[in-house]
């Protein structure tokens, strides 16, 4: 391969390899990065690339307020290769709208650039009515979706940095135990995303046991001295099938048999509870019966509490047992006339 050709391809590699701000990549790691997709050059040349060549045709800043120095893209550059298509820009709008209600703003902020390319390409083909299709097409959660936690946009790109350079950090963490900010240097494993909130999962430094922290929790975060620790042991999917974020009361799944109502028939139907699911009409009956496997855990549980009377448990019996005593608790709610308020 000829010389020019060599440098053209190198140029375009380093201008992947640079995130928009408020990402930087540093020196160091923008040339290790390089090596690794086969192009080895030194320092100093890797410098007059970025700061004699490149920031003089793209919006490359360089932040030297520290050393060794980073480098970001302008916040507001979009680039064009390749064009976005039409099915592209149709599924990005879609996910915007999905991924409002999931992630928290700083995140989706992300990729905000792409969403709006988006919608900027749709918006210029009103004549064939596909901006118009953009603006009728909504996701909406199932059930009740709760506002994002807020999350600071520097803690977010520290974390992140560290988790995928391997990294462990310093940060002040808000118990909700004691209601206390307190300092824990982390070395992060995993990030899950569940229902309105973003968890880190690590373990503290000097303890083995991995534990959950809520990113909204975290009031600083910076990189630590301390060197990053493995866990080998760790699968971020067996983690969560362990029942990790789902409360899991044991082992086991459990079979799951209720008499249901016609319209959960039909939702289970389309959208099963289980892979291992039945469900069967009653004789002489607008119910049905659901025979199903699933985790014995507090997720499920809670579930069949928000189907209310939609939904009788037959077995498992403990499960059984805590429906009654839940609809009694709530049945005792408002019986109790002494708290009410009268706003007539």
């Amino acid at each position: 391969m000829s010389e020019p050709r060599d440098t053209l391809f190198r140029y375009l590699t380093l201008l992947q390899l640079i995130p928009r701000s408020p990402g930087r990549i540093s020196t160091p790691v923008l040339k290790e990065k390089l090596a690794e997709r086969g192009f080895h050059i030194d320092t100093r040349s890797l410098q007059r690339d970025l700061g004699q060549k490149l920031s003089t045709q793209f919006p490359i800043g360089c932040d030297d307020s520290q050393k060794p120095y980073r480098w970001y893209f302008d916040r507001a550059f979009q680039c064009h290769l390749p064009a976005l298509d039409v099915p592209s820009a149709l599924t990005l709008v879609l996910a915007e709208e999905y991924l409002k209600g999931l992630l928290p703003p700083v995140v989706v902020g992300q990729l905000m650039p792409h969403f709006n390319d988006a919608r900027q390409l749709l918006d210029g083909m009103a004549s064939n009515g596909l901006s118009k299709w953009a603006r009728c097409v909504r996701a909406i959660p199932n059930g009740k979706a709760l506002i994002p936690a807020e999350l600071d946009e520097a803690i977010w790109q520290t974390v992140a940095e560290a988790l995928l350079e391997q990294k462990a950090i310093d940060v002040m963490y808000l118990s909700r135990t004691s209601e206390t900010e307190k300092p824990l240097t982390l070395h992060p494993q995993g990030i899950v995303s569940r229902h309105s909130a973003t968890y880190l999962l690590a373990h503290v430094d000097g303890f083995e046991d991995l534990r959950q922290f809520a990113l909204h929790r975290v009031k600083h975060a910076a990189f630590s001295q301390r060197a990053w620790q493995a866990r080998d042991d760790f699968d971020i999917d067996r983690y969560i099938q362990s029942g990790a974020f789902g409360y899991r009361q044991g082992p086991d799944n459990v079979v799951l048999e209720a008499e249901i109502a016609r319209p959960v028939a039909w939702l289970l139907q389309e959208t099963p509870l289980s892979e291992q699911q039945t469900i069967e009409a009653l004789p002489d009956s607008q119910w049905y019966r659901l025979t199903a496997q699933v985790p014995n855990d507090q997720q499920t549980l809670w579930w069949l509490m928000g189907m209310s009377t939609n939904v009788k448990v037959l077995a498992p019996s403990a499960w059984r047992e805590t429906l009654k005593a839940n609809a009694a608790q709530v049945l005792a709610h408002y019986q109790d006339t002494s708290d009410t308020c009268d706003t007539h």
